[in-house]
């Protein structure tokens, strides 16, 4: 088992310290192995399936090109990639960076009455807005003051859909779901063959071998190329799409999914560098704008697939590996994409639905175990309802309603 002999410092510090001793490439090495390469694989595909079917449904919604998509991809993928890299390495944790999913969403319902460079300005706002709440250190006092429970119940709201996706594609696709679930539990069930191969990668391979069978994997040709070409759109700054997007943006980044991602590492035995990642954030999304790329954030479900498995010390190397493949990815973008959304919805589905489970599972645990248990359960199902108010989705009224309630019906909680 690996030591880490100097934790990273994440006290009174308004920038949190990295890990020493520094991680080196000879620690890497050591600590990369299959289940830990498996594990970045899952995360970079989970990514790359459905949440890309959500930047080209926003796309398509403001009747983007397919340069302007590809160019927006690279960016979620090349520099998050980069970014991922950097910081596991420094801080020595699986810290995966991807782009903010509800925002997307969001920016595909601006898009039907903002032009493109309208919204790329307020892509470049909200990312100086997040670096500037990330330096001052209201973040991790915000993040420390949220109950831990309603935190992971919005978590387990945010991941229940998951869950019901596999089950609904084990009884509409079966041929497809079927056999990646009984690999799945056949090795989770028998230690020596789980050791032999991982159950989330036999999963993977059974299936594409269904997939193969079936015949039903057929990408679609297209004149994109192979290579990603990014765009620089020049910004245009508006009023209107600032104030439309800009605070909305914000919230998603800092306290959705910077919020389940740190809820996340934290449920895994984790302290991830709060502060540091608002400001890594804010920074990145500068670069990423410049491509047309959605703000960054620290994601929930990739980080929670990270972290499904192994020992915690060199969880790192999942994340190291996901960055890698990810940079891979953003720079052969229109090849990958093509191949990934020409994949069965059932497979992508059971794939995920699989990943998530322990973590769906880790998720409940900690959020109905203890206290705050009624917030918790307002927070899970304000949160599962998918209700949107304001242009900001349901993750962070499920957080507001969860904490509101346990402040009026279990305020002896707050005092433990």
């Amino acid at each position: 088992m690996t030591a880490v002999d100097d934790p990273p410092d994440t006290g009174t510090a308004l920038f949190e310290r990295p890990a020493r001793p520094a991680v080196g490439m000879r620690d890497i090495l050591r600590d990369l192995g299959p289940r830990y390469a498996a594990n970045g694989l899952i995360g970079l595909i989970f990514s790359c399936t459905g949440p890309v079917a959500v930047i080209l449904a926003a796309g398509a919604a403001g009747g983007l090109t397919q340069t302007q998509l590809a160019s927006w991809i690279f960016g979620v993928f090349a520099l998050n990639g980069l970014l991922t890299i950097a910081m596991s390495v420094v801080y020595r944790q699986p810290l995966g960076f991807f782009w903010t999913i509800p925002g997307t969403v969001l920016v595909g319902g601006s898009l039907t009455h903002l032009s493109w460079p309208e919204v790329v300005g307020a892509f470049f706002v909200t990312a100086a807005l997040v670096t500037l709440l990330g330096a001052s250190g209201l973040v991790r006092r915000v993040m420390e003051a949220l109950p831990m429970p309603i935190v992971m119940a919005m978590v387990a709201g945010v991941f229940l859909k998951f869950g019901i996706d596999l089950v609904a594609a084990l009884g509409s696709d079966a041929a497809i779901a079927a056999p990646m679930v009984i690999v799945f539990l056949l090795l989770s069930s028998v230690a020596v063959l789980g050791k032999w191969m991982p159950p989330i990668l036999g999963a993977l391979l059974a299936g594409v071998i269904a997939v193969a069978v079936s015949g039903r994997f057929s990408p679609a040709a297209t004149d994109t190329g192979v290579f990603a070409s990014p765009v620089f759109t020049t910004p245009q700054f508006t009023w209107s799409a600032i104030l439309e997007l800009v605070v909305p943006l914000a919230i998603t980044v800092l306290v959705v999914q910077n919020g389940q991602g740190i809820a996340v590492l934290r449920s895994a035995g984790h302290e991830p560098p709060i502060n540091v990642t608002a400001v890594a954030c804010g920074l990145w999304s500068f670069p990423a704008a410049c491509v047309g790329a959605v703000s960054s954030c620290l994601t929930g479900p990739t980080n929670a697939l990270l972290v499904a498995s192994g020992e915690r010390a060199r969880q790192y190397t999942a994340a190291l590996t996901c960055g890698a493949l990810a940079i891979v990815f953003g720079l052969f973008a229109p090849l990958f994409v093509r191949w990934m959304i020409a994949a069965p919805v059932s497979f992508v589905a059971t794939l995920g639905g699989l990943a998530m489970l322990k973590a769906l599972q880790g998720a409940f645990v900690a959020g109905f175990a203890g206290r705050h248990t009624m917030g918790a359960l307002v927070a899970f199902v304000v949160t599962a309802s998918n209700v949107t108010a304001w242009n900001i989705g349901a993750a962070f009224w499920g957080l507001v309603a969860g904490v509101a309630v346990s402040w009026l019906m279990e305020r002896p909680d707050f005092s433990l």
